[in-house]
């Protein structure tokens, strides 16, 4: 069995080589468009992946672009999706939504889900599968891996339809975040936690996951190819949740990420684009408290190299 993780264009080339006996097409966001072109071209890189699957495809019913691939698929295809309450729309907001809340007195039809996200807490999350409602704790932190959390339950039930709920359950309170994607490592015996972002949504409910006060933040935003050169998503970010607790704001778009801060009023402590001595000086500046840093994905690379000097950190093959 494999299990793999693949940016849109690479899995398009993949599954033409090796067609997937199944898929989960999770959303449709507006990062990367240097590379994709559009946010249209990627849903068309997804339907593709979704063609050349060979039993069972599952979407992500409130993501408009993801759920309108299904009336294009081969009627012998298993099709399954997961999703939220209607309560819970408002906090996992499409592309198209971030500029505002949603209409919940206009929510569209959306198809009945095999799992769907009920609620959610700092300890864990309950879901609502095939209609009976069941609570797990969770390591997981933040709320769009809680999210990913109801999209694997589907993902597995459907590979797997014989194992108990409760056996699933209890294999995914079990499970931790990934290197960088809330990741928490120890530095001079206080916490750090990184935490991956990516494009607007990913970011706001990031900053939505954690609170802030009693930790200092920074920010480290890169533009390589790997984070995707256009930066002007960030724009799409609700900063002023930060609140007035200065920033240290560092990467190779640092001056960006402060300017896009001083619309929203948000203080900063420093900007510095050079992230060794930004992480050197920022852990310098806050020796006796906790840290978190939002970080692209190639800052976030450098970072780890850089404080695998100073504290374990898990190496990734």
């Amino acid at each position: 069995i494999a299990v793999l993780e693949l940016d849109e264009a690479h899995a398009v080339k993949f599954v033409e080589v090796v067609p997937p006996r199944y898929s989960l097409l999770l959303n449709v966001m507006r990062d990367q468009l240097d590379r994709f072109g559009e946010i249209d071209a990627t849903a068309r890189m997804l339907e593709k992946i979704a063609l050349a699957t060979t039993e069972t495809v599952v979407m992500n019913r409130e993501d408009e672009r993801i759920r309108s691939i299904a009336p294009r698929l081969p009627k012998s295809l298993d099709i399954r999706y997961f999703g939220l309450v209607d309560q819970l729309l408002s906090q996992f907001p499409s592309d198209d939504e971030l500029h505002g809340p949603t209409d919940k007195k206009h929510i569209p039809k959306r198809p009945a889900a095999d799992v769907v996200l009920k609620d959610f807490n700092e300890k864990g999350a309950a879901f609502t599968v095939t209609n009976k409602d069941f609570v797990t704790p969770l390591k997981l932190k933040g709320v769009y891996n809680i999210y990913n959390s109801a999209a694997a339950l589907a993902l597995v039930r459907a590979i797997t339809p014989k194992a108990s709920i409760n056996s699933l359950l209890g294999a995914l309170s079990t499970v931790t975040p990934a290197f960088g994607r809330g990741e928490t490592l120890n530095v001079g015996g206080h916490p750090l936690e990184l935490v991956l972002v990516k494009n607007p949504a990913g970011f706001r409910l990031g900053l939505e996951s954690y609170s802030h006060e009693g930790y200092a933040t920074m920010i480290a935003i890169n533009d390589n190819y790997a984070d995707g050169r256009d930066m002007s998503w960030l724009w799409d970010v609700d900063f002023t949740q930060l609140g007035e607790q200065p920033v240290y704001v560092s990467g190779i778009r640092a001056y960006d990420m402060a300017l896009r801060l001083q619309y929203d009023e948000v203080g900063m402590e420093k900007v510095e684009t050079e992230l060794a001595k930004a992480l050197a000086d920022f852990i310098d500046r806050h020796p006796d408290m906790p840290k978190r840093i939002y970080c692209t994905y190639t800052a976030m690379l450098s970072l780890r190299k850089e404080l695998s000097k100073i504290t374990r950190v898990e190496v990734v093959s």
